[in-house]
């Protein structure tokens, strides 16, 4: 018997069994696919207070600001500061119009509005620059602008943030089922929520689990799990699409315009860049996204458009997400609120369920506090104070000394920076691993600089199951070669962890390049079909994978399974 049962292991679903394990709460985790499988793994990857919603949504702007200053403080290791240009551009940059003109001091007047919640994320204050100093700082804006704007934002790892949360939950008593389906509630007197119904992925095995609540933070997928217990959870989804490409254009994200007027940006993001994103309503299944190439030339003609050197890199793959905007009807996607919403749906015949809807990345922790507290409103239990601002997640106590472990371990400095960034203070153990075992000190990904000792510590310490939870943890084959070259030693390296099958081996393999193809299907020409073709080759022939189906159940715990399409979607 739980106290609490959490439907979600998003980021909503992760902090929520986090925040209620450290209060002391008996709570079970149930997702159907990986941590950040589904939408908390396709967002922008920033940590920000949204400048955008400042037109309507300032108490948004200013908790998602909030927020990250708590987020800073509990995973220091996983942000990294990204400055942004905002240019102003003009017809003709010698004589600029008097709306151009206007625009220039309407945007010096918005943005410094943002700069009274800079403080809250430790962001610096927005600068006023003219046209040459703008182009001193990026020399590969186009040639039309009449000044611009900077301000400052904050990038993050969103599959490392859940997989953070959810360790942390297990370390204070949470259960984790990952790759458990839910298929149904368990109902007692007056039709009251009592638990739910599960199958378990691995085994097929269908089972029952009570609790004294159960919260709904299945983003997207909420209001068909809602329909299990009978209830109407409405949002209004909206798609939103990005472009990986193969290396940092800029050390700044840089603020576009499409041709519809929409304001898309391209950002450094690790050893990438990131283009996005759209926003367009959905009304299709969330397991079955797609990107067109539509949507890949929309995003492509505004970033070109605004930096022409972008040109000259290769999109790695692209990728799409579902936003659970909560439901507004005669509104512009744009528009629509960030804000978020927590239910109860006693009016529904189904007391003991809560359902969170909306919100932001940013704004995780203090949602999942929010609805720890209506959960401790429903079970009549004291008020527990929340910490989960204060106690640091795993790795984020203290940040290590990258030159002297790389020293003492005998490992490059370079790969110890990068374990160093996923997994903070936790890296020492790491390099440790692989001092004990020398197997371990394999490089795998040169991309991402991922050593076999580092997967190794995701599938020991980390609910890795599969190699596709491996990428989410790791960054493996996010990088330019995208798995040509470390997805097959990555495979073998699960199999020697979780004693797989040479057969449950090879569909490992055969499910991430698939789920890999998913990505680049809509971006593939010149370069990268080329690397695609040898990809193939490699993998398909030499490998003998043409032979190997793909897993037919998701694994048990270390072994093998089959991804779904929000799995090959999402990345």
């Amino acid at each position: 018997m739980y106290d609490l049962i959490v439907i979600g292991g998003g980021v909503n679903g992760t902090g929520i069994a986090r925040d209620a394990a450290m209060r002391g709460y008996r709570t079970l985790l149930v997702e159907k696919r990986d941590f950040a499988a589904g939408s908390s793994g396709a967002n922008s990857g920033m940590i920000h207070g949204g400048v955008r919603y400042l037109r309507y949504d300032r108490s948004v702007t200013e908790m998602a600001c909030i927020d990250s200053g708590y987020i800073q403080r509990i995973a220091p290791h996983l942000l990294f500061r990204i400055p942004f240009l905002f240019p102003l551009r003009a017809e003709d940059p010698a004589d600029p119009s008097l709306q151009e003109r206007f625009l220039r001091y309407g945007v010096e007047v918005y943005l410094g509005l943002y700069d009274v919640y800079q403080p809250h994320k430790r962001g610096k204050q927005s600068a006023v620059l003219s046209a040459e100093e703008a182009y001193d700082l990026e020399p590969a804006l186009a040639r039309d602008l009449i000044g611009a704007i900077s301000f400052d934002e904050w990038g993050i790892d969103p599959f490392r943030l859940c997989a953070a949360n959810a360790v942390s939950a297990k370390a204070h008593g949470a259960t984790l089922r990952t790759y458990a389906q839910v298929t149904g509630f368990l109902r007692g007197e007056a039709g009251r929520v009592e638990g739910v119904t599960l199958r378990d992925e691995a085994t097929g095995a269908e089972e029952a689990h009570r609790a004294r609540a159960v919260v709904l933070a299945c983003g997207p997928w909420s209001p068909k799990v809602a329909k299990l217990a009978g209830v109407e959870v409405k949002i209004r989804p909206g798609k939103g699409v990005h472009l990986t490409l193969d290396r940092r254009v800029s050390n700044y994200g840089v603020i576009c315009k499409t041709v519809d007027g929409r304001d898309i940006f391209v950002m450094p993001h690790e050893q990438t860049s990131i283009v996005g994103t759209t926003d367009d309503d959905f009304y299709g299944d969330p397991d079955h996204l797609q990107v067109t190439e539509d949507e890949v030339a929309y995003l492509w003609e505004a970033a070109t458009r605004s930096v022409p050197s972008v040109r000259h890199a290769r999109i790695l793959r692209a990728w799409a997400g579902v936003r659970p905007t909560m439901y507004e009807y005669g509104k512009l996607e744009d528009a629509l609120s960030r804000e978020h919403a927590i239910a109860h749906h006693d009016a529904d015949g189904a007391s003991g369920l809560i359902s969170l809807v909306g919100g932001k990345l940013a704004s995780y922790r203090i949602m999942s506090e929010e609805v720890v507290d209506a959960v401790e409103r429903v079970l009549g239990e004291q008020h527990r104070p929340c910490r989960t601002h204060l106690e640091p997640l795993p790795g984020g106590d203290a940040f290590p000394d990258v030159p002297e472990l790389a020293g003492r371990y005998r490992l490059p400095q370079v790969t110890v920076e990068r374990i160093a960034y996923r997994h903070g203070a936790l890296a020492a153990s790491i390099c440790e691993l692989a001092d004990r075992e020398p197997h371990l000190r394999t490089p795998i990904c040169r991309c991402e600089q991922v050593i076999a000792a580092e997967l190794a510590w995701s599938i020991r310490h980390e609910e890795g199951r599969r190699l596709l939870d491996l990428r989410r943890r790791n960054r493996l084959a996010m990088g330019p070669c995208q798995g040509t070259d470390c997805a097959a030693a990555a495979a073998a390296v699960l199999a020697r962890e979780a004693e797989l099958a040479p057969a449950q081996q090879r569909r490992e393999l055969a499910d991430l390049l698939q789920m890999r193809w998913k990505g680049k299907r809509a971006v593939l020409d010149g370069e990268g079909l080329a690397q695609e073709e040898l990809s193939r080759s490699i993998h398909l022939g030499a490998g003998a994978l043409g032979e190997a189906p793909l897993a037919e159940r998701a694994p048990k715990a270390g072994a093998t399974g089959q991804p779904t399409k929000a799995d090959e979607d999402a990345a």
